[in-house]
């Protein structure tokens, strides 16, 4: 069995996302509902496979073998992808063994798991960290992890028509920005490719300032080799990854309450706090009109929620 991909393109819905302190701003915000994108394989995780999953399908690989920690969306996304089209899936994961939701999902799908350790997790950028794994799992395409690099930006490029061609439907000629969570800097980075500098795209950074996503996208943009075009990144991590705490939890239930749109306390509802920052600030303009991205993410909810009840 080789790794062998229909023709497949999810639609994700752009909607109108009034909130109560967008409205009062007079900024006009609309959300790209990646979660929406399929009930598995959802989110900017797909998006970010589609390329590495082309490149494994033209190297007639038997198989996919990639990394990620015991809520990895990425690796959701990769195992149920691999249980949807029929290919061999591997997990490479950070830390001890434990029985996480997301883990249970990885196994119903099928994919083999490694538990690593943290030593040998940090290790992955080691030059040869693969060989060891490409000998266990001859034939097997290594994706690396999140789905990053150039491969996985390009894949989110297609985000940006995906949003002009339901402008129309909306009722808008155009948008003035894009907001959107950062965790590696890899959709990003595809949305600065999209856009050819068009419009400038902001991330709400939900790792802190260490962790090298302003490295990363200007790492994928010289590959490339296309202008980086405009971009700002915004502090949004509260504290480190993983951050959770009373004040964004509350945030989260009243706009979930109001919007009717679930969020996930890593990601879009960190994002989307910081945006609500900013636009209280008067960062923008009124009648400006802004595109926020639900990255998805919905699987680890419950886990996330259940850890900081605990906290």
């Amino acid at each position: 069995m080789s790794v062998v991909l229909p023709e497949w393109a999810p639609h994700a819905p752009l909607r109108h996302f009034p909130l109560d302190w967008s409205v009062a701003a007079g900024v006009e915000l609309a959300v790209l509902r990646l979660d929406l994108l399929d009930p598995l394989i959802s989110g900017n995780k797909w998006f970010k496979l589609t390329h590495h999953l082309r490149a494994a399908e033209v190297a007639g690989a038997s198989g996919v073998i990639s990394l990620g920690g015991a809520h990895s969306n990425h690796l959701h996304a990769l195992a149920a992808a691999g249980q949807r089209f029929n290919f061999q899936t591997v997990g490479l994961l950070r830390g001890h063994p434990q029985q996480t939701p997301t883990v249970t999902d990885l196994q119903a799908f099928g994919m083999q798991l490694h538990w690593l350790g943290y030593a040998g997790y940090r290790a992955r950028h080691a030059a040869d960290f693969w060989l060891p794994w490409q000998a266990l799992y001859p034939g097997f395409y290594p994706v690396p992890e999140g789905g990053g690099g150039l491969p996985g930006a390009l894949g989110c490029m297609g985000l940006v028509q995906h949003v002009r061609q339901q402008l129309p439907a909306l009722g808008w000629a155009d948008y003035d920005a894009w907001w959107l969570a950062a965790g590696t800097g890899t959709t990003l980075a595809g949305l600065l490719l999209g856009e050819a500098a068009a419009h400038p795209v902001h991330a709400a950074l939900a790792v802190p300032a260490d962790h090298g996503v302003e490295q990363q996208v200007q790492t994928i943009i010289q590959a490339a080799g296309m202008p980086v075009g405009s971009y700002q990144l915004h502090e949004a991590s509260r504290g480190g990854f993983a951050k959770v705490d009373a004040e964004l939890l509350h945030f989260m239930q009243a706009a979930e309450t109001q919007s009717g749109v679930p969020l996930e306390p890593l990601y879009t509802a960190k994002a989307l706090m910081a945006l609500r920052q900013q636009v209280e600030a008067g960062y923008f303009a009124r009648g400006s009109r802004l595109v926020f991205v639900h990255t998805g993410g919905l699987q680890g909810r419950a886990a996330a929620l259940q850890q900081a009840a605990k906290a």
